[in-house]
């Protein structure tokens, strides 16, 4: 009996995630709820490459699977382009018009230093220089009355100097502009007419709250960044055109949601944490349906590690950020990176002491073991020599190991030491892992909560390599390792929603007079809100608003964000506010100043388009027993188990609902290794993780 060959194309959703080592490609079939990864290097040159390379292997892997041609409806992208190009200062020529008497705001920063023993500490490089940033006659009060009215002479005059410098964009910054926006809105239309097709920002509409620096700062990233991110988002459409995908492309913003490219392009500081975000989101979503609300995540890739921390089911948000020196006034998710990925090459200090990263050897030429030309010994090196990487390949045998040359390299690390090969080999990983260690802390006991009543979830290429020694090192009692954990930021683009934040600033106390003024401002909102839903397509059945603020303590220099309770504001959610908010001080700062009048702010409103999602179904019991998906046995270097071990490797495919097995053990899969150390128990869960208990 023969069955006749399924009818029309696939329907796919696509998650592409560009790191800075490896692009990552996950595709949900809509029909059968299958996924498919796939994995190549980037192409830090010109991403969109590497981009376009990985979707037409993956779409030809999918087809010779499944027999049938395919039709993508959905494109979502996670992008490192904005973070790189503020890492290496390869943005846009900028300008900046603000208002007579700030144009140092940038230099002057703020009173607090980042290294506060260290005389010599270099500052960010400021993204505008001196004689780009220009002033201009205006005044908005503090109460938004006009002082003095804009000289429009001189926001033109100063509009052609930027031309006549080659200034390509312009980030208009003027004081308490938020309040009154009617001096940034025509000095724009003024600088668009002297210099067409500049990217101008204005921040009012960037980041609309109190703070001029933070501000200004953000206003500036995001005019430094337009042009980069605008040119490379309009270059990869056409080669996404050429593979046959006509579905718009979405990218993940540092929030957590999702955004179209035309929203990016206007706002790409939004953009920042792209990558990273959707990987907290993808671990948040499979987190719940495991049963866990209590997770730290650790994404340790090829270039760098991010940590974050989830409580209670929600991912910790900030709205404010320093990315890489540049303060951003923005709403994110509380990501803590530190230079610590498989590419993160070994060096010996001035003192001779060994040091793991910040620098890293990328993707191209990539580690050692590659055999792409470099000479410096790095994170996946040692794990190579140490055999805890496949020694001979990896990527399914489509990228060849050469041990030989990682052996070679770090031994002669190893004489500078006075250590053996060995030696040398683990002490990097044990580096490594004392600052992802150190990374972990910052966002759990820093912020008051104990690592240990919190589960790991282990992923990125790297990191369910070196999870079980750090879930040690932090008495974490449980890891959880995803079953795709190598594209586990390319799987987050199909779990999340549209959404966008908004938010004005309000300053006053919280008292019994304030839920009119509370009320009137999330009116605003509200309508900025409804605005948007209808530029994105929205239906209103697919819509969702969540309300915050935020409060301190008069006279504080910071601000906590509290949720506001949904209905009518009134005495009620006054007090339910006052309470939300001694709950969080106490939580950040250990005490609650009873008699302490609390001031508002700013009000925030988040505005979320709910959307298809890959779906994750429960597995059946695995009907073999676990021995049978092991595919081989491999000597591992365990200093646990004193020196090399011979340890079983498990095909991660082959591993089923209901399969336990004890460590020390390798389990190997395209995009990733997990370690197993002696005296830890793997169980698979019914969604297919791998759950490690000591």
């Amino acid at each position: 009996m023969t069955t006749a060959a399924p009818q029309g194309p696939l329907r796919l959703r696509i998650g592409v995630d560009s790191g800075g080592t490896f692009t990552d490609i996950c595709m949900f079939d809509e029909t059968s709820g299958d996924i498919v990864v796939w994995k190549v290097s980037s192409t830090p040159g010109d991403p969109s490459l590497g981009i376009a390379r990985g979707v037409e292997q993956g779409l030809a892997e999918v087809t010779r699977l499944r027999g049938q041609a395919v039709e993508v409806v959905y494109f979502g992208h996670g992008t490192t382009v904005a973070t790189n190009a503020l890492i290496v200062g390869r943005g846009s020529a900028t300008g900046m018009i603000t208002t007579a008497g700030f144009r140092d705001v940038l230099e002057l920063r703020r009173q607090t230093r980042d290294a506060l023993y260290d005389l010599q500490t270099e500052k960010p490089t400021v993204l505008v220089s001196r004689d780009r940033r220009l002033e201009v006659d205006e005044r908005v009060g503090f109460d938004g009355g006009v002082l003095a009215p804009l000289d429009e002479q001189g926001v033109r005059q100063a509009a052609r100097r930027l031309r006549d410098a080659g200034a390509g964009s312009v980030a208009i910054c003027f004081l308490f502009s938020y309040l009154a926006p009617e001096h940034e809105l025509l000095a724009r239309r003024i600088v668009l007419e002297e210099l067409p097709g500049a990217f101008v920002s204005v921040s009012h509409e960037v980041a609309p709250e109190m703070r001029e620096y933070e501000r200004f700062s953000t206003t500036v990233v995001n005019a430094y960044l337009g042009p980069l991110v605008k040119n490379y988002l309009q270059g990869l459409r056409p080669r996404l055109q050429a593979l046959g995908i006509t579905a718009p492309v979405q990218l993940t913003q540092s929030n957590g949601g999702i955004i179209s490219s035309a929203a990016a392009q206007a706002f790409p500081a939004r953009t920042v944490l792209s990558g990273p975000a959707a990987g907290v989101t993808g671990a948040l979503a499979i987190g719940q349906l495991a049963g866990y609300r209590d997770i730290i995540t650790f994404d340790m890739g090829g270039t760098s590690t991010d940590v974050s921390l989830i409580n209670g089911g929600r991912p910790q948000v900030s709205t404010e950020a320093v990315i890489h020196g540049y303060p951003l006034k923005l709403p994110m998710l509380d990501i803590h990176t530190v230079g610590a990925g498989g590419g993160s090459i070994a060096h010996i200090d001035a003192g001779g002491l060994l040091k793991v990263g910040p620098r890293s050897a990328g993707a191209d030429p990539g580690p050692i073991c590659y055999g792409r030309g470099n000479t410096e010994a790095t994170v996946t090196d040692a794990n190579v020599v140490l055999q805890v990487l496949n020694p001979t390949h990896l990527l399914n045998g489509r990228l060849p190991i050469d041990r030989r040359r990682s052996v070679e390299a770090i031994t002669r690390l190893g004489l500078e030491l006075g250590l053996d090969v060995m030696q040398t080999a683990q002490g990097i990983i044990s580096i490594v892992v004392a600052n992802m260690a150190k990374a972990i802390r910052v966002i759990s006991v820093e912020r008051g909560y104990d690592p240990r009543h919190f589960v790991m979830f282990g992923f990125g290429g790297a990191g369910p390599i070196h999870a079980s020694r750090l879930a040690r090192a932090l008495d974490m009692p449980k890891v959880v390792i995803p079953k795709f954990p190598g594209i586990m930021c390319a799987l987050g683009l199909l779990l999340t929603d549209l959404k966008s934040s908004f938010s004005s600033a309000l300053l006053r106390p919280l008292d019994s007079e304030a839920a009119g003024a509370i009320r009137h401002g999330y009116a605003l909102l509200e309508d900025r809100a409804d605005a948007w839903f209808s530029e994105e397509h929205i239906g209103l059945e697919r819509r969702q608003l969540a309300r915050a603020l935020d409060l301190r303590y008069a006279g504080q220099g910071h601000e906590l964000t509290v949720a506001c309770p949904a209905g009518m504001i009134d005495e009620r959610a006054l007090e339910t506010l006052r309470h939300g908010f001694e709950q969080a001080h106490r939580q950040a700062y250990g005490y609650v100043a009873d008699d302490e009048p609390v001031q508002i702010t700013a009000l925030r409103l988040e505005a979320v388009g709910i959307v298809a999602k890959a779906g994750f179904p429960r597995s059946d019991p695995a009907q073999h027993p676990a021995a049978d998906a092991v595919m081989g046995r491999r000597a591992v270097w365990i200093p646990e188990a004193g020196g090399f071990t011979d340890c079983p490797v498990y095909d991660r495919a082959r591993l089923g609902f209901g399969h336990r097995f004890t460590g020390p053990a390798i389990v190997d899969q395209m995009d990733s290794t997990t370690l197993v150390l002696p005296g830890q128990t793997a169980t698979v869960d019914s969604y297919l993780n791998l759950v490690i208990e000591a």
